[in-house]
């Protein structure tokens, strides 16, 4: 069975879901004031007790009997309702597994560490600080996210009728994006359903400004003219308005800056130059700006309408399993925000231009000027408001080099804000304010912890030095509880949104890159430059990613540790326990590292425009009309199902109409289309249609119907986001771990053969 049908039997199981016009009376109100005190009281009463029982002094046995009767009770207390906001229950399991741990890391610490050599010491006190930093990491992220705030519905009708709308200005910083990108997002700003008169649109080029025109290199400053030329036409079509500046300094932060000086909007909508807002953007956020004055930011998800290259290369469970950006987007920033500590990521969201223009606009001493900005106004004393319905849709990374860029960019910036701006003494910030912030920034550490997890088996497997220092009994007493606590814990918060064992996937391919970038932040935190990531490759052929080389180092590494260790099985009787131990761990590393090679053979991809899965009706215009179903839609086009007994079936290279009711905007849309391929699908004819819009008021409609409705990216995250069992993950793992090393082996050889081709495709990537 394939990981795929797997995964459709998984969703076979689950409940039908509900229309995707959901009604906004759905979601449950946001938790009184109380409950933010019932959690304070909890976590205030339970901590001092806890430090007394984690030392309580227990031999093996004893210990082993307390943690079977702990691990009995976390997992029938897992069962039981704990969904609430400050549910006693829910901050049972988390006391419980908190104990749990911190037994674990303290009998670690105290009985474990000594070796008997002084590298093996010092190795073994590596591995402890990396469990250390894990667990830290862990007992934050359950006190963030013991109680998740959801924010009830607020629109603009609910506002007083007499109320005064604020104005507002749409910044689209741009870089090196295409002109075809930019016209999508630029026509939906344009379309956000608010009153036209207190709406500005700007595009604001960093491609094309003066010191970009005046460079030195002819060819450089001619394509740069080209850009500026270009967009200005562009915006005058559209009824935008173009925006540049003398030279590219601080960036994306820079570039932002030079606008608000421009412009003068009380409100700023910032969106990346890929993100396409929905027409109730603005209905639904400028009101929580309105009814609090005390609120500088409201933040919503960046929902991706493409896989990231791990998904797309891998996994392929785009449409059946959470994203990997959905445990922060619908978990984690829900839990922040009932701490008054969600914060800006840099687009989709709405900011308060007085409290900005107050600290100088963007804050631009790091990468992460998003993040660095809501710490300044968070030590204001001012709020900021997570709404969790997607209404910016996105792209992700196409390439691993290109998503390796991304995430490099944000574990430095990250980490510069941790050392230069130091959250923990931010004047001005809560103490859970700071919890929360230490809790996100601390995450992007883990290429550290990561790295010396893969490496410590093989330093015992191989080099025979004794990082782990305990008995088969020790171990099933304190580590096994440990593991099975944290997996219990971790199902109960992030199960929805965070798989197990593929998250470890992600991690991993990080790391090796993100390592040696976090090791320069932190040799010289105000070294790292902001750099673009680059959006909508297309790739023509299948290749190896350039960036496989440590992986296969690291491949053949693992292999040789079960070499070492099937000769230390037969060779040391004494040690042959602690050795199938950590047998045990190089497995787990070795499954994790081969389903990681699947990622590195990037998949042929030719659509520049992604399409989404779309559920709604339409009528193909051809005589009397045929009904279809819209199966799948981008403001490019779209495939239509028809039923193949139709009296008039269109052919290939028919132009069509297609006639689209459009809920967000309350019309039908009607859409010029070519027919570019006819097929069966399904039981039906499934007709791949292009839009040729005949005029600008067509073309709008296009990106309407594509981009212009929440409702459908929010039926499609609800479909999507829910929990599997530690089996069947690790079922998917190993549907996963024999093809990758296949698929390599035939492209080695491949290119072996073509050595010229594959050095091509590899410099088509890089550049």
């Amino acid at each position: 069975m394939t990981v795929q049908t797997r995964l459709s039997a998984a969703e076979a199981s689950l409940p039908d879901a509900s229309s995707p016009d959901l009604s906004d009376g759905q979601k449950p109100a946001a938790p009184s004031a109380l409950s933010r005190v019932w959690s304070w009281l909890g976590w205030g009463l339970a901590l001092p007790g806890l430090a007394g029982v984690v030392l309580v002094p227990m031999d093996w046995s004893g210990q082993m009997m307390a943690m079977i009767a702990v691990i009995a009770a976390l997992w029938v207390l897992r069962t039981l309702p704990n969904d609430e906001p400050g549910s006693p229950l829910r901050l049972l399991v988390l006391l419980l597994t908190a104990i749990v741990s911190l037994r674990y890391i303290a009998w670690r610490g105290l009985f474990t560490l000594n070796s008997s050599t002084l590298i093996s010491t010092a190795l073994a006190v590596i591995l402890y600080l990396a469990e250390v930093y894990s667990v830290v990491i862990s007992l934050l992220g359950a006190l963030v996210n013991s109680t998740p705030l959801r924010r009830p519905s607020l629109m603009l009708a609910d506002l007083p009728p007499e109320t005064a709308l604020p104005t507002v200005d749409v910044l689209i910083p741009t870089y090196n994006e295409p002109a075809e990108m930019l016209e999508v997002t630029l026509r939906a700003a344009l379309q956000i359903q608010y009153p036209a008169d207190l709406l500005r649109v700007y595009l604001l080029d960093d491609g094309g400004t003066d010191a970009k025109i005046a460079q030195v290199d002819p060819e450089n400053a001619a394509a740069a003219q080209a850009r500026r030329t270009t967009l200005q036409a562009l915006c005058h079509r559209l009824g935008a308005r173009y925006l540049t500046r003398a030279e590219n300094s601080h960036a994306k932060a820079g570039n932002i800056n030079s606008a608000l000086a421009h412009t003068d909007g009380d409100l700023i909508v910032i969106l990346d130059a890929d993100h396409v807002p929905t027409g109730d953007f603005l209905n639904r956020t400028v009101p929580w700006m309105v009814k609090r004055p005390d609120v500088f930011l409201v933040q919503t998800p960046h929902f991706m309408i493409n896989p990231d290259p791990i998904d797309r290369n891998l996994l392929q469970s785009f449409r059946r399993m959470p994203s990997e950006n959905d445990m922060f987007y619908q978990t984690i920033q829900k839990g922040l925000d009932f701490w008054d500590s969600s914060f800006f990521c840099g687009s989709a969201a709405v900011l308060r231009r007085a409290p900005l223009m107050a600290i100088g606009g963007l804050a631009g001493q790091t990468i992460t000027e998003d993040a660095e900005t809501a710490i300044t106004l968070h030590g204001q004393g001012l709020k900021s408001v997570y709404l969790d319905r997607p209404m910016v849709a996105g792209l992700n990374p196409e390439t691993f080099t290109a998503f390796v860029i991304q995430r490099m960019r944000w574990a430095q910036g990250m980490t510069q804000i941790l050392l230069l701006k130091r959250p923990f003494m931010a004047p001005g910030l809560s103490w859970f304010q700071r919890v929360g912030y230490m809790s996100s920034l601390l995450f992007w550490l883990f290429p550290f912890a990561r790295m010396i997890f893969i490496f410590s088996p093989l330093a015992y497997l191989i080099g025979g030095f004794d990082v782990y220092n305990a008995s088969t009994m020790q171990i099933l007493a304190y580590t096994v509880p440990h593991v099975l606590a944290g997996y219990i814990m971790s199902d109960m918060l992030f199960g929805r949104t965070r798989w197990p064992l593929i998250s470890e996937i992600y991690e991993l391919m990080q790391s090796i890159f993100s390592l040696n970038a976090l090791i320069k932040v932190v040799a010289n935190p105000r070294h790292p430059s902001f750099v673009v990531t680059p959006k909508g490759d297309t790739m023509a052929e299948e290749f190896i990613s350039p960036l496989a080389k440590p992986f296969y180092g690291l491949f053949v590494l693992v292999g040789i540790g079960f070499i070492f260790g099937g000769w230390r099985l037969w060779d040391d009787p004494v040690t042959r326990d602690m050795t199938m131990v950590v047998l045990v761990w190089n497995t787990l590393n070795f499954l994790t590292l081969t389903a990681a090679l699947g990622a590195l053979v990037e998949r042929r991809q030719r659509r520049a425009s992604p399409r989404m899965p779309a559920q709604q009706t339409g009528t193909v215009l051809t005589g009397a009309g045929v009904s279809c179903d819209i199966d799948d839609l981008s403001a490019g086009g779209a495939r239509l199902l028809i039923d193949p007994s139709a009296p008039q079936i269109p052919r290939k290279g028919d132009l069509i109409r297609l006639a689209a009711p459009a809920p967000q905007a309350g019309r039908t849309v009607m859409l010029s289309c070519e027919v570019c391929s006819v097929f069966p699908l399904r039981r039906r004819l499934a007709l791949g249609v292009r839009f040729v819009p005949a005029t600008e008021a067509e073309a709008n409609d296009a990106v309407v119907l594509a981009f212009g409705d929440s409702a459908r990216w929010q039926f499609f995250l609800d479909r999507r986001v829910r929990p599997i069992a530690f089996t069947t993950a690790l079922s998917m793992i190993f549907g996963l771990i024999w093809q990758p090393v296949l698929l390599h082996a035939r492209m080695l050889r491949a290119a072996i053969r073509l050595p010229s081709c594959l050095q091509t495709r590899q410099g088509s990537t890089h550049e």
